[in-house]
């Protein structure tokens, strides 16, 4: 009898399924490869994630009563001027791309959780600035702001792991 054992090796998940129809159209595929935005946000988005990262632990140690409220405060801002700047330039790029600012039906839900994501930074900016929290709720405010901007990496990650997947061998 095999109930109840698990089988030694398990067959590896496989490739990504592409999605049909492609991310991109090969007229749109063309424009993404040509345009100097897709290098902006190529530099943008990685410097956005290291930005997350710092704040995150500036956050934590200030939770954990080691770090200084100010450089953690602070940080969010930093990020939060990183996010602004991509989201810009990110919208030039769709613009030049799908020909629409944003909510291009390739990155609709991704562009719907980034206005969710902006709104939240938007807020700890008005709350902080204006001083209208305390250190403990505007953290938490903070950390819901990086629980939605994890949610929209994993979403634009997944697109680029999709374009990818479909691209069209040179």
């Amino acid at each position: 009898m095999t109930a109840g054992r698990i089988p030694a090796r398990t067959p590896p998940l496989g490739p990504v399924p592409c999605p049909a129809p492609p991310l991109y159209t090969p007229e749109e595929r063309r424009r993404r490869d040509a345009s100097a935005w897709t290098v902006v946000q190529g530099v943008l988005a990685p410097l956005q994630f290291a930005a997350f990262l710092v704040s995150l632990a500036l956050m934590a140690r200030w939770y954990a009563g080691a770090g200084a409220f100010g450089p953690a405060a602070w940080s969010v801002v930093a990020k939060t001027a990183l996010l602004l700047t991509i989201m810009v330039t990110g919208s030039i790029w769709e613009k030049e791309v799908f020909g629409r600012w944003l909510f291009a039906p390739a990155f609709f839900w991704e562009d719907v959780v980034s206005m969710g994501v902006i709104a939240l930074h938007l807020l700890y900016l008005a709350a902080f600035l204006g001083g209208l929290l305390a250190p403990g709720p505007l953290m938490a405010l903070a950390l819901a702001a990086y629980a939605a901007y994890a949610v929209n990496f994993v979403q634009f990650v997944w697109k680029l792991r999709l374009a990818r997947c479909s691209a069209v061998p040179a």
